[in-house]
């Protein structure tokens, strides 16, 4: 396991398309997606999740995709309801370290055969195939950890350092992307206890995206309006959304909101 300090470089040129992609994610359900798909454009990855914790220990934003099915978002839930983040070593190494007056970024390199909790190391790599991660990691002076993390499965090459000198070259605008949207509305109301992060992540993408928008405050015409589907479309996803968190209105999902939040 090994981490190393970022540091950016100034002019650094990015591809319109990689920004595009990671930016269009920010204050929605997709972020992880959206920066799955703009390393994709320079690399092979099989998963991503996206985490942000502030200084007391509280989930602030949780996203994860997957190249293929829904697997890193059924095991990031796996990971939100055990609470692995207590596990997990860039939490725990980020949450050891003195505040920073500036922001600090790093890389993390980690293999499956390093993870020494057991259940962690089944959950998060046995069980679904994992070799490998890197993890983009941020820490703030304000006490706020981040990781950006891209996996690589047993089918595909190990990690070198042309891959770690690509997401050096990307760390910044990652780090920066999560920072936005966990001050965006979306991601404020999703600032929620582990059981309705949980909840959120065993969505499908567009139930994620109404949810999203209902959080904010939006009605469900606006909803179609913004998104740009019929309003029965919304509301057949809000329903299925609904059912599988165990509530019946809106009112209901944000007062859940407000009563789990610590």
């Amino acid at each position: 396991m090994r981490r190393w300090r970022i540091q950016p470089t100034a002019g650094t040129v990015l591809s319109a398309a990689i920004v595009g992609d990671v930016l269009a994610g920010v204050a929605t359900p997709h972020l992880a997606a959206s920066c799955l798909a703009a390393m994709h454009r320079v690399m092979p990855v099989t998963f991503c999740t996206v985490f942000a914790v502030d200084a007391t220990g509280r989930i602030e934003a949780v996203s994860a995709a997957s190249s293929y099915g829904t697997t890193a978002e059924r095991t990031t839930e796996r990971y939100v309801a055990q609470r692995f983040d207590l596990l997990d070593p860039n939490m725990t190494w980020l949450a050891s370290r003195k505040l920073p007056k500036r922001s600090q970024l790093w890389l993390g390199h980690q293999r499956a055969d390093e993870v020494a909790d057991p259940a962690y190391r089944a959950a998060c790599y046995g069980d679904v195939g994992i070799r490998e991660r890197a993890s983009v990691l941020l820490l703030t002076p304000a006490g706020q950890r981040v990781a950006v993390s891209f996996y690589r499965s047993l089918a595909q090459p190990e990690f070198d350092a042309t891959d770690f000198a690509k997401i050096e070259g990307h760390a910044t605008l990652l780090a920066d992307a999560t920072l936005a949207h966990g001050r965006s509305a979306v991601g404020t109301r999703e600032a929620v206890a582990p059981a309705l992060a949980s909840g959120l992540l065993t969505l499908s993408l567009r139930e994620r995206e109404v949810i999203g928008h209902l959080l904010a405050g939006k009605t469900a015409k606006q909803v179609a309006r913004d998104v740009g589907i019929e309003l029965t479309t919304v509301r057949t996803h809000q329903y299925r959304a609904f059912r599988r968190l165990g509530i019946r209105t809106q009112k209901e999902l944000l007062l859940r909101v407000t009563q789990e939040a610590p």
